[in-house]
């Protein structure tokens, strides 16, 4: 005959329960806040070559020089060319730099992508300060359209105190375009888009 479990075996129950209830939900909210705050982390440290974002000038420029190279890619499948219009540029450290992309859509038809960038090496992500950029913004370019999109930057001047960054006179920006999901569009547009039919 079976026993009829006790009071404080069932409120033991209900407390491992309830504890791996709440293991759960906190491994989901992990999982969940984990790219926000890797994110966050890398714009905040620099970290794996993320850059700055500025909002003006630094007000001091060094004579201090380095060369910034640019660097543009596409992921395959993504019919278009994508390319800076200089490959390098040599700068003053706090001296405000716009270098212009050329991006064309080669497909026959619309096309959404947005772009990631890094800098590399990648220690000097931290110093790369962008004013404007086209980067993480969707762009969509129309069949065979042609767009100029410019990167507004600096280097910051507190490179000069970085011991890491003493002997580094190069650094690269380097942009990739990926195609973004497009949006389902209704059947009845669908229908309309193809001629002849009912």
């Amino acid at each position: 005959m079976a026993t009829q479990p006790t009071a404080s075996v069932r409120r033991r129950d209900l407390l491992v329960a309830g504890a791996c209830g709440m293991c759960v939900a906190a491994m989901i909210g992990a999982a969940y806040a984990a790219v926000p705050l890797y994110n966050w982390f890398c714009r905040v440290t620099g970290f794996a070559g993320t850059t700055q974002v500025a909002t003006s000038a630094p007000g001091v420029v060094l004579d201090r020089r380095i060369t910034v190279r640019f660097d543009g890619n596409v992921a395959p499948g993504l019919p278009w060319r994508f390319e800076p219009e200089v490959g390098s540029v040599n700068v003053r450290l706090g001296e405000v730099v716009t270098v212009n992309y050329l991006v064309i859509n080669q497909a026959a038809r619309d096309i959404t992508a947005s772009a990631a960038y890094n800098v590399t090496p990648l220690h000097l992500g931290a110093y790369f300060q962008k004013i404007n950029c086209f980067c993480f913004t969707e762009q969509q370019l129309k069949a065979g359209e042609k767009r100029e999109m410019a990167v507004v930057f600096y280097v910051d001047p507190a490179l000069v105190n970085d011991a890491d960054g003493a002997g580094v006179d190069t650094m690269t920006l380097s942009y990739t375009f990926f195609p973004q999901r497009e949006p389902p569009r209704p059947v009845a547009a669908s229908a309309a888009a193809r001629p002849g039919r009912i």
